[in-house]
């Protein structure tokens, strides 16, 4: 009996992990989406790409973001989202190692677009970091967690033997 209700409370725990990041990825695409010119201007001032392909990610990535959210608050696509959370964190990782090295002196572009935010710093290696963690931890546990994609696959498999 203490097994199982360790394992539930373990369950439970990694379904608010994977909430919280889900969230994260959630608002980190509102302000993005909302001005996605503003978001070019940021990713330019990492000085990786130029301004063409800039507007092209700037364009798509909140998007993509936004759904690796909606996917992991919802419990739907769990892996997927997660694998998704797992290389866009690296690339954001690697771009703000990259900034610091250089000593560039530029907002993250993270959660807002506005010109005067906070500039980038070791503290978002960090913070990359620990969402890192989470979504390893999520990667590792996704398999039997639960989540709404398997509880509808239980009700449908329920539903199926009922017939």
């Amino acid at each position: 009996m203490k097994r199982a209700e360790r394992t539930s409370i373990q369950d439970i725990l990694i379904t608010l992990v994977r909430m919280a990041l889900g969230m994260v990825f959630i608002v980190a695409s509102i302000d993005k989406i909302a001005d996605p010119t503003a978001f070019a201007t940021s990713v330019t001032g990492y000085r990786i790409v130029p301004q063409g392909p800039a507007m092209l990610m700037a364009t798509v990535l909140p998007w993509i973001e936004l759904l690796c959210g909606l996917g992991l608050v919802l419990g739907r696509f769990v892996r997927g989202s997660t694998l998704l959370a797992l290389v866009m964190l690296t690339v954001f990782t690697i771009a703000v190692l990259s900034a610091l090295w250089r000593g560039l002196d530029i907002s993250c572009g993270c959660y807002t677009q506005e010109p005067n935010a906070e500039r980038l710093g070791w503290w978002k290696v960090g913070e990359n970091g620990f969402l890192l963690m989470m979504s390893v931890l999520i990667w590792c546990r996704s398999r039997i967690a639960p989540t709404l994609e398997r509880f509808l696959q239980h009700q449908s498999e329920a539903l199926h033997k009922k017939e």
